[in-house]
């Protein structure tokens, strides 16, 4: 598997930290779109993230550390899938994925339109069978089928569902919908957290019963899609009355505090505007923070860590370690 250097992966980070012998995260670029039924550019998420990740602090001040030194993040070329679509596709980044999960990696995702989560679903819940999925999101994706296609993006968590217990996802944020869906909500026991019931108070302290009705492992599915158009203008199919990016990290970190173990996840559906550049560095802090999160749910099993990839010094701290220059207000 070869991987992008400095200049253009994730965090424009040097090879000494991106090298996939030696880096415990990897990021996979799945830049596909197909079926996109609404406004295009999707295919075209996976390197605006990369892009606009350049910019994005090292240091997390609510764990104090840089995780990315710490741990090591290397990004593999886009993928390329010529004329396969479907299925076919999703072969190929599926075996991508499984190959990482056999290394041991931490795995993310960036898409391109949401049909591509299927394959690192598929790929997680072989290696971690009781899982749990937590789907934030615009729309259910539960139709059967979408424009002549079952392998549309509105139609993902039903193939999901053909091979993973629908008891087991859980959506937040849905506020589009038909009544099929709905239908196939209530009689497959799919857990969803309508935003208008999250603003009507219906489900009292939500984010609690989000939380407890996930499992101990919990694979994320991120549509940018699930927030709200004032945050997140660049997506094909906005919504109104999503969430916020505070409620959605709110989320996380209550999964977090509960000792649950985010297992990996990806972030999808980022259909980058030319000229308007913070949905693009929204979605790759987004990234950046779900990882963190992802790393403190680690630290807090009961079952030691793997020995580290690496021995932070104290000099590797003092180096410049980013290769693309700092612009813009950054200091």
């Amino acid at each position: 598997m070869k991987t992008l250097g400095p200049t253009k992966n994730f965090l424009a980070i040097e090879d000494k930290y991106s090298s996939l012998d030696t880096a415990s995260i990897a990021i996979v670029s799945a830049p596909y779109e197909h079926t996109v039924s609404y406004g295009g550019g999707a295919g075209k998420g996976p390197k605006a993230i990369l892009k606009a990740s350049a910019y994005v602090e090292f240091y997390d001040d609510e764990f104090d550390r840089e995780l990315c030194f710490e741990e090591g993040i290397t990004t593999l070329k886009p993928l390329s899938f010529g004329k396969s679509v479907d299925r076919a596709a999703l072969d190929i980044l599926e075996e991508q994925v499984t190959n990482l999960l056999d290394m041991e990696k931490f795995v993310v995702t960036l898409g391109g339109e949401h049909t591509i989560s299927t394959a690192p679903i598929a790929a997680h819940y072989r290696r971690y069978p009781k899982m749990s999925i937590l789907q934030f999101d615009a729309h259910s994706d539960l139709r059967a089928s979408y424009e002549g296609s079952p392998w549309s993006h509105a139609s993902i968590m039903a193939r999901v569902a053909e091979f993973f217990p629908s008891e087991r996802i859980t959506q937040v944020g849905i506020r589009a919908q038909c009544k099929e869906e709905a239908e196939f909500i209530r009689s497959h026991g799919v857990q969803t957290f309508y935003a208008s019931g999250i603003r009507r108070g219906t489900y009292g302290d939500w984010i609690e019963r989000v939380v407890n009705s996930l499992g101990q492992d919990v694979y994320v599915t991120f549509d940018v899609d699930a927030l709200d158009p004032a945050e997140m203008p660049s997506t094909g199919t906005p919504e109104p009355e999503g969430l916020r990016y505070t409620e959605a990290l709110a989320v996380l970190r209550a999964l977090v505090a509960s000792g649950r173990n985010i297992i990996g996840f990806d972030v999808v559906e980022l259909a980058p505007i030319e000229g308007l550049h913070y949905p693009d560095l929204t979605a790759a802090r987004l990234v950046y923070k779900m990882l963190n999160l992802a790393y403190e749910s680690r630290r807090k099993q009961p079952t030691p860590e793997p020995p580290q990839r690496r021995t932070r010094t104290s000099s590797r701290r003092k180096q410049t370690r980013r290769t693309t220059p700092r612009k813009g207000t950054r200091k």
